[in-house]
């Protein structure tokens, strides 16, 4: 029985989501099953046509539309990314996954939507096989301490700062 740790991919710089993805993408070649959740995303990414056909990755998405601020939450975003939650302890309970990606869950809890208690609370859960990876900025001091692994990803510079918008095949 092969051992799964628990990943978080976090900081102010870009990449984080990008590794998960590249993450299950390399699983895939090896015949590994990864379901990924992406919390505070309901708009439509490059990754969800790319990876529509690859029978060895499922995408779901727990969000709006479009993305909101920290003050616009709503009862509807947080009922919103409680489903997602539920969604993804099935998958994790499943037996059917290799790999479960919670992608922005960190910022889902910093929103105010999850509490880090909800997600550790899952993590007790893990089936002690299953790679659990975690994204998105400001993750909570608890889950950096639970995890095995942890990338922080820092911006040095980013054409955003130019007024640059996000680019379609680049960052959606």
């Amino acid at each position: 029985m092969r051992k799964g740790y628990v990943q978080v991919y976090t900081g102010d710089g870009k990449g984080k989501t990008t590794a998960a993805l590249g993450l299950a993408l390399r699983a895939s070649g090896h015949g590994m099953h990864t379901y990924i959740g992406q919390f505070m995303k309901g708009q439509h990414y490059g990754e969800l046509d790319a990876l529509r056909d690859n029978p060895f990755i499922t995408i779901e998405q727990y969000g709006d539309v479009r993305c909101i601020r920290r003050e616009e939450v709503t009862p509807e975003h947080i009922a919103q990314a409680h489903r997602g939650l539920e969604r993804v302890r099935e998958a994790l309970l499943s037996g059917r996954y290799d790999i479960v990606v919670l992608d922005e869950v960190n910022v889902t809890i910093w929103f105010g939507m999850l509490e880090t208690e909800e997600v550790l609370a899952l993590l007790d859960e893990r089936p002690e096989q299953v790679e659990v990876i975690l994204t998105g900025r400001r993750a909570p001091q608890e889950l950096i301490d639970r995890a095995d692994l942890v990338t922080e990803m820092c911006e040095v510079k980013h054409y955003y700062q130019q007024g640059v918008e996000a680019r379609k095949g680049i960052e959606r």
